[in-house]
């Protein structure tokens, strides 16, 4: 309870703390996840996803100067690519935000994708509750940029920016049908680039091809930036406002996002801990032993013995 207490009075190395024994699966960090969901859902959630190399470090740095010079308070998870060998996040994007490291009103904190493909793990769902916990006014996620199958954002934001540059086939990218549906607001990004013209016309065109879906709803708009010059921010963050103040006026929309929320928290809850639960136990088993052995002495072939431990498993659990 003085760990919760302190996390909901802003105490940033209780959350530092408590956000590393959540990606370090420690028992007890969940006790107080328990204890700290009661006060989460004040905080506006920004998902930012792309391909790499769109800019969205810059774009999300600018963003948060912003906002703090409008009073507000601000949590950034960068989600990194996962080391090979530690496992841990390789922390690139938190070294381009350290100009913020000072400031109070900021907490920011590299997250790991841990083999993630939708881009997102339950340890950063997690982590963005601490934050919202901890009373920040904005969480931003900065999601890798795995390319198309990057969806799981949409999930746990409340307002998702799909990140694009000219003139590197990220066009294309995002008139896929994945890519394309998870976008709250389109940003053009580095728009001092030739091809700028193509590729708000292309997005645009999917966009009104698509027009039954926003007919009655938020149509996304396109936007262009120049993060590195700090140009075109302050338009983004009053087109994100104006979703904002959308989804606050539309209680429909509104309840169904907390639904889907809901329902996407609880279902990678249950998959994560069934998955973790029963790979131990198979894997502490003297069947699991006795089927390396034979797959070495070519007695058995993996496929067979995954086929024939998982069967029986899963049929003992179910008796």
């Amino acid at each position: 309870m003085e760990i919760v207490q302190k996390i909901k009075t802003g105490d940033i190395r209780a959350v530092a703390r408590l956000i590393r024994d959540i990606d370090d699966n420690i028992p007890e960090a969940r006790e107080v996840l328990k204890e700290l969901y009661s006060a989460t859902g004040n905080a506006y959630v920004i998902g930012v996803t792309g391909a790499p190399g769109v800019g969205k470090s810059t774009l999300v740095d600018q963003m948060v100067t912003h906002l703090r010079k409008s009073g507000k308070t601000v949590g950034v998870l960068a989600v990194d690519p996962t080391s090979p060998f530690s496992g841990g996040a390789i922390l690139g994007d938190r070294v381009r935000m350290q100009r913020h490291s000072m400031d109070e009103g900021v907490f920011i904190r590299s997250m790991a994708t841990r083999g993630a493909f939708g881009g997102l793990t339950q340890s950063t769902r997690s982590a963005i509750d601490v934050l919202d916990a901890m009373g920040k006014d904005y969480v931003i996620v900065e999601t890798v940029g795995v390319g198309q199958d990057e969806v799981d954002i949409v999930r746990s934001s409340d307002t998702t920016l799909i990140v694009l540059v000219p003139g590197m086939g990220d066009d294309v990218q995002a008139l896929k049908a994945g890519i394309l549906e998870v976008g709250d607001i389109f940003v053009i990004n580095k728009s001092d680039r030739e091809g700028v013209d193509k590729t708000v016309g292309d997005i645009r065109l999917m966009i009104e091809m698509d027009e039954k879906r926003y007919k009655d709803g938020w149509k996304p708009p396109i936007l262009t930036t120049q993060a590195a010059f700090d140009k075109g921010i302050r338009e983004l963050l009053d087109e994100i406002e104006k979703h904002h103040l959308y989804l606050s006026s539309n209680k429909t929309m509104l309840s169904k996002l907390r639904y889907e929320k809901a329902k996407s928290d609880l279902s990678e809850m249950i998959k994560d801990r069934i998955a973790k639960e029963i790979f131990i136990d198979i894997t502490s088993s003297g069947e699991f032993e006795e089927a390396i052995k034979s797959i070495v002495d070519k007695q058995i072939d993996p496929y067979t013995a995954c086929d024939t431990i998982v069967s029986a498993k899963l049929k003992s659990n179910i008796r």
